[in-house]
């Protein structure tokens, strides 16, 4: 009969198995893309790319006509999400890359989540909010899991992807529960 390990064996063997996984994450997340928070407006430019460029101007404050209270507002023109609490204080911003299909102005809720899939243009995203619908195609946010940014669109797909960097979508998943009020703005 073989011997059998003390159980405070067992507790260290795997205690320094999780030690050794955590290291490895972190070096890999370590050499991953470091997106730079920022409330900057992203540039408009042909030569721009899929990469919003910060620009001087800096959106100070939530879009007027955007409602009261805890609520996610999304400018169609500014191409920027705000998450703002009970108090009307903004605890974030950032600029998204919208889909092909974008919702109409309007209030919205988000209706349900999804922790991961891939999107129809076949990258792996996470992080899904779906919270609209316009000419059968359903609009959520999401964000890339490698942290890259969406292809330029041109492709011709219909797509209602509200793409974000990896800690803005982060940052969103903790705000926006199902439920969440979602108003979409000019």
């Amino acid at each position: 009969m073989p011997a059998r390990l003390p159980s405070w064996a067992w507790v260290t063997g795997l205690t320094v198995g999780a030690i050794a996984a955590v290291t490895v994450l972190a070096v890999q997340a370590d050499q991953g893309p470091h997106p730079a928070a920022t409330s900057a407006k992203p540039r408009t430019s042909a030569s721009a790319g899929a990469h919003p460029t910060p620009t001087a101007s800096v959106p100070a404050r939530v879009p007027d006509g955007s409602g009261t209270g805890r609520r996610i507002v999304y400018s169609l023109g500014e191409k920027r999400v705000w998450l703002v609490d009970a108090s009307e204080a903004t605890r974030r911003t950032f600029a998204v890359w919208p889909g092909t299909v974008s919702p109409d102005p309007g209030t919205y809720t988000v209706s349900s989540r999804n922790e991961a899939t891939t999107g129809s243009d076949g990258v792996r995203i996470e992080h899904i909010m779906y919270f609209a619908a316009k000419s059968g195609v359903s609009v959520a946010f999401s964000n890339a899991v490698d942290g890259a940014s969406p292809p330029p669109a041109g492709s011709g797909a219909k797509t209602g992807g509200v793409r974000m960097r990896k800690a803005d979508g982060t940052a969103l998943w903790a705000f926006g529960t199902v439920g969440t009020t979602v108003t979409v703005v000019k």
